[in-house]
Order: structure tokens, then sequence, then C-alpha cells
């Protein structure tokens, strides 16, 4: 798949692909016989795993170490199950507040 299709369908920029993979968060495709980037359709869940990470308030260096550890295909121990452990418990302390938020949200849209 192309860069511009790829960007599409994970709502991202051809610029923000581009970053992506120069920061070593998205491999580096193989190319076609006329160069241009030829990316595997698993880059797009890639990209949207990056953007939601990003989202929930992962660094891109956290994001990195993440991928890393997944790209090695081996189950997380030492140090990268504590950083996966970590991000998992930031990531529940921001669901309990949005949680928290939409309620008190809720009760003020009821109260009219």
């Amino acid at each position: 798949m192309r860069i511009g299709s790829l960007a599409h369908s994970a709502g991202v920029t051809t610029k923000t692909v581009r970053f992506y993979e120069q920061a070593g968060l998205l491999p580096e495709p193989p190319r076609t016989p006329s160069g241009y980037r030829d990316y595997p359709p698993e880059s797009a869940d890639r990209l949207l795993f990056i953007r939601g990470a990003q989202a929930a308030g992962l660094s891109l260096a956290a994001i990195r170490d993440i991928l890393l550890i997944h790209d090695s295909g081996q189950t997380p121990h030492g140090r990268g199950a504590d950083l996966i452990a970590s991000q998992l418990r930031q990531i529940e302390i921001r669901l309990e507040e949005l949680t928290h938020t939409r309620n008190a949200l809720r009760a003020m849209a009821t109260r009219e």
C-alpha cells in the first residue's frame, strides 16, 4: 500500500507517516521497483495504535519501547513488563478521570 493510502486509512497525513518512520515507530517498508514505499496492511493498525497511545498520554519514547517489545515477539519481562504495567496504570487512571467527568457532564445536562 502506498503512503497516501496508508495515511488516509489511519486518518493521518503522509508527513505524519514519514515522521513516525523516522522516529523509529513505524518500520521502513520495502520499496517497489520504481522506488515507492510499499507499506504492508498491518502498518495501518500500527498507526492507529500509535495515535491511540498518544491520545492516552503516552510519550513517543514510551510508545517506541512498547513497540520494540511487541516486535521482538517475546513475552515482556523485567523492564519491559514494568513499562507496560506502568502505562496500563496511567491509562486506567485516565479512564477513571474521564468517566468521572462524563458522569458530571451528564448530571449537568439533565438538571434543566
